[in-house]
């Protein structure tokens, strides 16, 4: 991943640029929130124009690695006042991987309140569109496929529903599962009202014929990839029928109290 993409909402324009050095090795949370630390004052006002949203996917997401596919998408949270990561599984963290962008930096306002727009990123670049009006005031079930119509099914699409339209603080960000469904969530911090706030609907993301993500030394990695398969598949709270798949999330309590 060999680049950043920075969206200016007030003017509409999207730039690339490298990645600097001290990012280079980042992924995550770790970078949503360093971008977070070093760009966004911290007294700005969270649905302000001066806060930004950052999307960014992990280190090895975009691979075969396993539990790698998730992405993460930070801000300064409407319900903290502090430097908030949410994150989601689904397709998005995989596809903006393959289009060798690190992260997605969006900042600014629209000059008139109550615009709405799509960001559409692909092999060739990035462009904003007019979110049309059917797209919104509408459920999430109802959005997606009006979106899938309109940009194909093989894209992967990061929304906010009527409640990031409306600036609800507690609105989360959706992103579609393997089936096309809207049933990923970066449901934390109210990340779906600084979406909201920047005017942006959705962020279409289309992988078709990217540049992907290099591998240095697949010997190696296919190596790693393996043992960690492996682990997961054999652990009694990863197993198929372990812990998690059985009790869910809840029996982590008292495995991370250890």
């Amino acid at each position: 991943m060999s680049k950043i993409l920075r969206v200016n909402m007030t003017d509409l324009t999207t730039e690339f640029e490298s990645v600097p050095e001290k990012y280079k090795n980042m992924g995550g949370r770790w970078l949503t929130s360093s971008i977070v630390c070093d760009e966004v004052a911290p007294t700005c006002h969270p649905l302000g124009p001066n806060n930004k949203i950052v999307y960014a996917s992990g280190i090895v997401t975009g691979t075969a690695a396993p539990t790698s596919g998730r992405i993460s998408i930070g801000g300064k949270s409407p319900l903290t006042g502090t430097i908030k990561e949410t994150n989601s599984g689904g397709m998005a963290g995989q596809k903006l991987a393959r289009l060798g962008i690190k992260a997605i930096v969006v900042e600014g306002q629209p000059k008139e309140k109550g615009q709405h727009w799509v960001l559409k990123v692909d092999k060739d670049g990035a462009q904003l569109l007019p979110a049309a009006d059917e797209w919104l005031g509408k459920g999430l079930y109802e959005t997606y496929p009006l979106l899938f119509d309109k940009f194909g099914e093989k894209v992967a699409i990061i929304g906010i529903g009527m409640a990031g339209e409306r600036l609800m603080s507690n609105a989360g960000i959706c992103v579609n599962d393997p089936e096309n469904r809207p049933a990923r969530y970066a449901g934390r911090g109210g990340m779906g009202a600084v979406m909201g706030s920047k005017g942006l609907k959705a962020v279409i993301l289309d992988d078709k014929d990217g540049p992907g993500v290099p591998i240095v030394n697949k010997k190696v990695f296919d190596a790693g990839r393996k043992k960690l398969t492996d682990a997961l598949l054999e652990h009694a709270i990863t197993k198929p029928g372990g812990g998690l798949n059985t009790y869910g999330t809840a029996i982590l309590v008292n495995i991370i109290n250890e």
